[in-house]
């Protein structure tokens, strides 16, 4: 039988110790746009000498974003932006997960959690490509890295913690192709292994394993991913039926109008009934001033988090962005 461990501490916050902290969150909200600065000043300082920022270009097709012609190829072991990359300095949500479950008893939180319906959301998200050309000449592989975090930044009476945070390493094999289909080109395909994880210990732990496949298209102003995955078993199951409620596919969809894109990602669980489930995040990046952007963002459905696979709620926040889909 496996012992809960200290991540219970966060289950009563009247038992710790109290802090001193600065009034509020004028604070917190000025060392997060401090922060978004200092981000986005050594990115834009690289506009001369790193190919994805040349010219007065915000927006890239898949084959700038992928090397997927000789032209665009950058070199392997060279970091390159892989999903959205931004902060949400308010992120708020409509149903508090206090007490999170699993369909596993022992992965099931026994004591409310005292949490903030508002919190601060960040993600980091790159890759690099580590082999080019293996067998075939537009056969790729790629790693990349996605971290998702969740501050209770705002949560004084909790000391502030980070509610939850998911890490998210991929290998990923891409074959590059120029295919037209429905007014579109299919310009690349491949899969990807997969581990998700959130790096906690009992009761509060969830992680899984895919085998993800895509297929990415384009046209003009229009880009379209679609991702479905299967996944692999666990000796300990930490979030069983969780392709019933997060889903078994994944579409993302984005348009360019001017210097703005709006886009659209849909999780389905490909089944119907009581099992019918899934979830849409539609987000609005603008201008502001070079490559930094602003960031709406809404979402409705499962699994925002893997803590909160099984949890419904919706969600919108407001932040800054320095990297997007496309």
């Amino acid at each position: 039988m496996k012992k809960k461990s200290a991540d219970n501490a966060i289950l009563n916050p009247k038992d710790q110790v109290s802090e001193t902290f600065i009034p509020f969150s004028f604070f917190w909200v000025f060392t997060w746009f401090a922060l978004a600065f200092f981000m986005v000043t050594p990115i834009c300082g690289q506009s001369k000498s790193h190919p994805i920022f040349d010219g007065d270009t915000l927006f890239h097709n898949l084959s700038q974003r992928w090397e997927l012609d000789s032209e665009n190829y950058r070199g392997n072991f060279r970091f390159t932006p892989y999903k959205p990359t931004y902060i949400l300095l308010g992120r708020w949500t409509s149903d508090v997960n206090k007490m999170p479950t699993s369909l596993n008893p022992e992965y099931s939180v026994e004591t409310p959690i005292a949490l903030n319906s508002t919190e601060l959301k960040f993600q980091i998200s790159f890759k690099t490509k580590i082999v080019r050309g293996l067998f075939f000449n537009n056969l790729d592989i790629w790693a990349a890295y996605t971290q998702k975090s969740h501050w209770q930044v705002y949560n004084a009476d909790l000391s502030r913690p980070f509610r939850e945070t998911n890490y998210e390493p991929e290998l990923i094999l891409n074959y590059g192709m120029n295919i037209p289909f429905l007014g579109f080109d299919i310009r690349m395909a491949g899969l990807a292994l997969t581990h998700q994880s959130n790096g906690r210990s009992l009761p509060l732990s969830r992680s899984w394993n895919r085998i993800v496949f895509h297929l990415g298209m384009e046209r003009e102003y229009w880009q379209i991913y679609l991702k479905p995955w299967i996944r692999l078993n666990d000796t300990d199951d930490e979030n069983p039926k969780i392709t019933d409620y997060y889903g078994r596919m994944e579409a993302i969809v984005s348009h360019q109008f001017g210097k703005n894109l709006i886009t659209m990602e849909a999780t389905h669980s490909l089944r119907t009934g009581a099992n019918n489930r899934g979830s849409i995040r539609l987000g609005w990046s603008f201008p502001i001033d070079g490559y930094l952007r602003g960031r709406l963002e809404v979402f409705e459905g499962y699994g925002e988090t893997l803590i909160d696979y099984n949890h419904r709620q919706f969600t919108i926040g407001l932040g800054v962005s320095i990297v997007e889909w496309r």
